[in-house]
C-alpha cells in the first residue's frame, strides 16, 4: 500500500504537471472505486489547479472553485503522459491539462477514492479526525506521551493509528521503533516522555529519508514517472526475518501485531 512517503513522492512528481494549469477535459471510465466518484468531478473542466497538496495519504487538488480529494488506496498510481497509450481495464480516470499532458489514474484493486472536497477540503469528514502530520510542528514527543497515558495496547498500533499521527504505516513503524530502541509490543502507556521524544525523532527521520529517495519499493507502487521507490534498499529490520540485526547481530524476529507483520530485534528493542 502506498504510504505517506509514496504519496508525497507522487505529489512532488505531479505538481509541475498540474499546478497553475487549466483542466481541459475529464474522463471517468470507472465510477465505482472505494466510494462512487461524485458527479462534481465531471464538471471541473475549465478550472485551473491552483495547488496540489497532501494531508495524510490524501492528495488535495485545489481548484479555482472547490477541490478534489484523491486517495491511492492499496494499489493506485498516477502517470503523466504526453502521448498516452490506449487505456487499459484498470485505467479509471484521465485528466487532460491545457498543455496536452494526460494525468491517468490507475487502480487495479479499486480501493482508492476520488471525492469532492468543496471549498474547504480540510473540513471534509474523511480529514477532520486525522492526527497531526509527522513532519509538522504539532507532532513531537510531548504529543505522543500525553496521548498515550493509560493505554495498554502495543505502541506499534498506537503510532500507526491515524488519530495519533498520520502516515506511519507498517513498514515505517517497524523501522522507526527499531531506530528508537523500543519493542513494538511494549504498552504505549508504559513508555517514558524521554523515549517518546526519541521515537518522534526517528519517525520524522525515517519518513523524511524515505521521501528523499522516493518511498519504499513495493510491488504495486510507482512514482509519477513510472519508476519504483528505493527506500526499500535502506530497511534495517522490515522484511528481514532471521537476518542479523545491523546493530548487535541478533537474528531479527517477525511477529504479527494487530494483524500486521512486525519485525524487530529482541536485544536492541525493549
Amino acid at each position: 500500500m502506498p504510504e505517506l512517503p509514496e504519496v508525497e513522492t507522487t505529489r512532488r512528481g505531479l505538481a509541475p504537471l498540474v499546478e497553475g494549469r487549466r483542466v481541459a477535459a475529464v474522463t471517468v471510465r470507472q465510477r465505482q472505486l472505494r466510494w462512487p466518484i461524485p458527479r462534481e468531478v465531471d464538471a471541473i473542466a475549465g478550472q485551473t489547479v491552483t495547488a496540489l497538496e497532501r494531508r495524510a495519504k490524501w492528495l488535495i487538488w485545489r481548484l479555482e472553485s472547490g477541490s478534489l480529494l484523491w486517495h491511492l488506496g492499496m494499489s493506485g498510481s498516477f502517470r503523466g503522459w504526453e502521448n498516452p497509450p490506449a487505456p487499459g481495464p484498470h485505467d479509471h480516470v484521465d485528466l487532460v491539462v491545457e498543455n496536452g499532458h494526460v494525468i491517468r489514474y490507475t487502480d487495479p484493486r479499486r480501493f482508492g477514492a476520488l471525492l469532492w472536497g468543496g471549498e474547504d477540503p480540510h473540513a471534509h469528514p474523511r480529514l477532520t479526525a486525522l492526527g497531526p502530520e509527522p513532519l509538522g510542528d504539532a507532532f513531537d514527543g510531548e504529543w505522543l506521551w500525553r496521548l498515550s497515558r493509560g493505554r495498554r495496547s502495543p505502541v506499534k498500533g498506537f503510532v500507526m493509528d491515524a488519530k495519533t499521527v498520520v502516515g506511519v504505516g507498517n513498514i515505517y513503524a517497524s523501522e522507526a521503533l527499531f531506530a528508537a530502541g523500543i519493542h513494538p509490543r511494549r504498552p504505549a502507556g508504559r513508555i517514558s516522555r524521554q523515549r517518546y521524544d526519541a521515537l518522534a525523532g526517528t519517525i520524522r527521520r525515517t519518513l523524511a529519508d524515505a521521501i528523499e529517495v522516493g518511498g519504499t519499493s513495493l510491488r504495486d507502487f510507482t512514482v509519477g514517472d513510472g519508476t519504483p521507490g528505493y527506500f526499500g534498499q535502506s530497511l534495517k529490520v522490515y522484511g528481514r526475518d532471521g537476518e542479523a540485526c545491523p546493530g548487535c547481530g541478533e537474528p531479527i524476529r517477525r511477529e504479527v501485531i494487530g494483524q500486521r507483520s512486525t519485525f524487530y530485534c529482541p536485544r536492541c528493542q525493549r
